[in-house]
């Protein structure tokens, strides 16, 4: 996963739709008009070398999050690596260039469209000559016609994760020739190009056992540049071996050994030689840039003479001031442990010299969730207060611009910058604007100045040893609403606003105020701002307007649930700016870090949170991929509610109506219009507000070429290789490049 952000695991029409390399191509063919795409923000980088450049064999190591559970993309356990595996060793009919459009892949594809639509939407797939299994039989509607019944969802007895698309197909059958595959469908479907990527052999797809079981841990036949050679839990690596019935341009690379490491483990991996590929976070971002740098020629004197040293010097001083040996040993050990760490970083800063930083953006965007289910976000006026106050921009910045990207707010749900479909929606709510926020919340009920309930209870403490907000604090360690805590200097703790007490009150630091983790507050007087919950007779102080604002007793504070471990600072950097921004507007938040790997499972999926940061990818086909991320939650047989991927739980019936609308125009032009309207109308039921399109840093050995930070293109798997050394310019370091991934 990308270090700023979560993904939900959850598979939706593929484990593709969640990855960087998707396996999504925009429309091909229909009555389309000319693609309106712009360019993306940023584009790959790659160091993109031509073939004749790279050297024949090699291994390239590269880290990943996970060794797969499954090699079967359509299982819902399936995850990115799974996804990444099959992009190098499965048929995929088209691929992603470096703007997110379609390009067909002619190694499997020699055309494909839309034949018919009356009374029938018919289209017939030409494969490529040469389309052949790892097995010697070749690729034909066999395959197609197996694909289609495991994944129709009318058999049960496959363990699918979803059939979107396949479920609309009538019947798939053999063409004029053993070349031709037709798929005649039920009903009107736009998104017919993202069916059959990647297309599994019928031994994998022919049988609930196979496909349930029997592609799990292997794949025996393949069609891509690479095979599976070995999947190796004990060693946490997937190995994959150039294919010697390959048709295309031969691979360039002997082996891809996909090495899972952990995130905070890679610096480490890389420096000691056993990585040559790893996607990374700022803080490793910014060592390997340090390490390119001109080193000082005059270091400090390190090792055993500087020990010995140090040990003289103790002792003298010991001898001198009465002290006995025992604290100067005490003392030259600590320093030994330093020094060693020290020695540590600075072998490791020189093998990082070997390496660049690759940055781009990914195909997936980061957003605040907004749960609608219940408390006071289920008040549409309530959300819409909170996007109004969020500075968007601002956001955007702090994440990107120090890591040298573009940091423009992402405008839309359902696409990118550079995406055919991309447009600027966010005008549906309005620009930031505090005065109309606060406006918002006085409408729902939410004031400055109501009155808060007094409320006794118990002292607690919070898992991080602070005293819970609302708590009866002991005379002399008091809390303020903000939740941090008075130092006993004659303060009777209540919070003036406006006051500069030099005490957190969740300005910035990542940090925001508690409260009893309820997700509305109880708040005591005396531990609330002056001017809304001040004893009788206070005055109103300059900044009242940013007072908090209460409803039938209670102030309004909402849970902010946030993953820890490795990976989360910039989520931590981000909550902590978006709390001081409601603050502003007289909404308190408490932040609350959770376990990482329970993160979606115990608190996204089950709505145990009011605010929350994740990240979705925007694909080519968002009338298919986005509908359950955003339609309508609806009631379950057995009385729960089924929301499929919306884990806001908002969602309205005109947003339903334009994606289904969308799902069945053939027409490019018009099926955009509709996606752009479906956006406008997420976008005002504010259930979740796009901040920025996430960072892909990613560290790669100087001599690897054609391998990085894709962005939006597809991975060329052929192409990547280590470049010869009649290409490489100084001291090893890459040659003039190309812009693109090899030719």
């Amino acid at each position: 996963m990308s270090h700023d952000g979560i993904g939900p695991r959850a598979v939706l029409r593929s484990v593709a739709f969640l990855t960087a390399g998707m396996l999504t191509v925009p429309a091909l063919a229909g009555c389309g008009s000319e693609d309106p795409a712009g360019e993306p923000l940023a584009g790959a980088d790659v160091g993109g070398a031509d073939r004749s450049d790279i050297a024949d064999g090699g291994t390239l190591r590269w880290a990943v999050d996970t060794v797969p559970d499954t090699l079967n993309t359509f299982q819902a356990d399936a995850d990115t690596t799974t996804a990444r595996i099959a992009e190098a060793v499965l048929p995929s009919m088209y691929r992603s260039d470096g703007k997110g459009r379609a390009v067909r892949n002619a190694d499997y594809l020699a055309s494909a469209e839309v034949v018919g639509t009356e009374p029938k939407q018919v289209v017939v797939y030409r494969l490529a000559q040469q389309a052949v299994w790892s097995d010697g039989r070749e690729i034909g509607a066999a395959d197609f016609a197996a694909q289609w019944r495991a994944l129709s969802g009318k058999d049960t007895a496959y363990w699918t994760a979803r059939n979107a698309g396949y479920d609309r197909i009538e019947k798939v059958e053999r063409g004029k020739n053993d070349l031709e595959v037709k798929v005649t469908f039920s009903r009107p479907y736009a998104d017919w190009k993202s069916l059959f990527s990647p297309l599994y052999p019928k031994e994998v797809m022919g049988t609930p056992d196979s496909f349930n079981d029997g592609a799990r841990k292997k794949l025996k036949v393949t069609a891509g540049p690479f095979t599976v050679d070995k999947v190796d839990t004990k060693e946490d690596e997937v190995v994959l071996a150039r294919n010697p019935r390959w048709w295309g341009r031969t691979a360039k690379l002997q082996k891809i050994v996909l090495r899972a490491v952990p995130h905070d483990k890679r610096v480490s991996a890389l420096s000691d030689g056993t990585l040559d590929l790893a996607e990374i976070d700022p803080e490793a971002a910014r060592r390997i840039t340090v390490a390119a740098l001109p080193q000082e020629a005059n270091t400090p004197l390190m090792g055993p003479e500087a020990d010995r040293s140090a040990a003289d010097a103790l002792r003298s001083w010991a001898v001198a001031n009465g002290s006995d040996e025992d604290a100067a040993d005490e003392e030259l050990s600590a320093r030994k442990k330093l020094r060693k760490k020290a020695e540590k970083y600075a072998r490791q800063q020189k093998a990082l010299g070997g390496f660049e930083v690759r940055r781009s953006l990914e195909p997936a965007y980061t957003q605040l969730a907004l749960n609608g289910a219940e408390g006071p976000l289920s008040d549409e006026r309530v959300r819409r207060a909170v996007a109004r106050a969020l500075d968007r921009k601002d956001i955007a910045g702090a994440v990107l611009k120090p890591l040298g990207l573009p940091a423009e707010p992402v405008g839309s749900h359902l696409a990118l910058s550079g995406q055919a479909a991309y447009a600027d929606s966010s005008g549906a709510l309005g620009k930031p604007d505090a005065k109309e926020a606060r406006a918002l919340l006085s409408d729902a009920g939410w004031v400055p100045g109501g009155p808060v309930k007094e409320e006794k209870k118990k002292d607690t403490k919070k898992d991080e040893g602070e005293e819970a907000a609302g708590s009866e604090a002991d005379e002399g360690d008091t809390k303020g609403a903000g939740g941090s805590e008075d130092s006993g200097d004659g303060d009777d703790g209540t919070y003036i606003v406006g006051e500069d007490d030099g005490k957190n009150h969740g300005t910035g630091d990542g940090k925001a105020p508690h409260d009893s983790g309820t997700g509305t507050g109880q708040l005591k007087q005396g531990g609330a701002p002056a001017g809304a919950y001040a004893p009788k007779g206070t005055a109103v102080p300059a900044r009242a307007d940013t007072a908090p604002v209460a409803k039938d007793g209670k102030a309004l504070v909402l849970r902010f649930v946030l993953p820890s471990g490795p990976g989360s600072k910039t989520l931590e950097t981000v909550a902590g700016r978006i709390a001081t921004m409601l603050e502003k507007i007289g909404i308190r938040t408490d932040i609350s870090k959770v376990d990482n790997d329970s993160y979606f499972k115990d608190h996204i999926a089950s709505g145990d949170f009011d605010l929350a940061l994740y990240s979705w990818p925007a694909t080519a086909f968002p009338a298919t991929d986005a509908r359950p991320v955003y339609s309508k939650p609806v009631p379950a047989a057995d009385g729960s509610l089924n929301v499929e991927q919306n884990w806001t739980r908002v969602g309205t019936d005109q947003v339903d109506q334009l994606f289904d609308q969308a799902i069945a125009t053939l027409d490019d032009s018009e099926r955009r219009d509709l996606i752009r309207k479906a956006d406008s109308r997420i976008w005002a039921a504010a259930g979740s507000i796009p901040l920025y399109q996430r960072p892909q840093l990613v560290a790669a050995r100087k001599n690897l070429a054609n391998a990085g930070a894709f962005g939006f293109a597809t991975p060329v798997y052929e192409d990547m290789g280590f470049l010869k050394k009649s290409a490489q310019g100084p001291e090893g370091s890459p040659g003039p490049r190309n812009s693109g991934s090899g030719s």
